[in-house]
Parts: structure tokens; C-alpha cells; sequence
């Protein structure tokens, strides 16, 4: 313990816990596990390529079916909010 002696850093050997042995990519690089099924995820050329990438992911068919689910859940549950704050929808009617 000298005065004028710097104090040396430690090392460790760390490994990931679930970074496979083979090495392949980097086990430090955080991705979502839809990323490779996803055509508007990873680089592109421009603005132009990111746009048409993410218009035609947009027209995919499963996609719209899905949408089309999610749509129909929200409206349930508006109208079922509306219903328990006693909402008059008779105002969007006329007699």
C-alpha cells in the first residue's frame, strides 16, 4: 500500500448466462423476438425504402385480420364505457 503507487483495476472473465456457446452474434445486443419477422426492422437504403417496407407490411393479411379484432375489441369497450356513465346515444339519432 504505497503512497504513490496506482491501484490496479480488476479483471473478470464474464460470460452471459444465456449467450450460446456457438458465438454466433452479440450477446449484448437487446432485439425483440418479432424483429426477424419484420421487413421494416434493420437497414435500409433511405426514406423512400423504409416508407415502401412499412406500406407493404401494412397490407400483409394476417396483419389485417388482426386489426380488424382489435378494432371490434375497442368498440365493445367504448360502448360498454358509454353504457356505465349512462350516455344518452340518442343525441346521434334524430326523430
Amino acid at each position: 500500500m504505497g503512497i504513490l503507487k496506482t491501484r490496479k483495476n480488476k479483471q473478470f472473465n464474464y460470460n452471459p448466462r444465456y449467450f450460446d456457446d456457438k458465438g454466433e452474434g452479440n450477446p449484448y445486443k437487446i432485439e425483440s423476438k418479432f424483429d426477424k419477422y419484420r421487413k421494416t426492422v434493420g437497414d435500409s437504403q433511405g426514406f423512400v425504402s423504409r416508407f415502401k417496407n412499412a406500406f407493404a407490411e401494412l397490407k400483409d393479411k394476417s396483419d389485417r385480420d388482426s386489426n380488424r379484432r382489435i378494432i371490434y375489441i375497442v368498440a365493445i369497450l367504448i360502448l360498454v364505457f358509454l353504457f356505465i356513465i349512462d350516455f344518452d346515444l340518442s343525441i346521434f339519432f334524430q326523430n
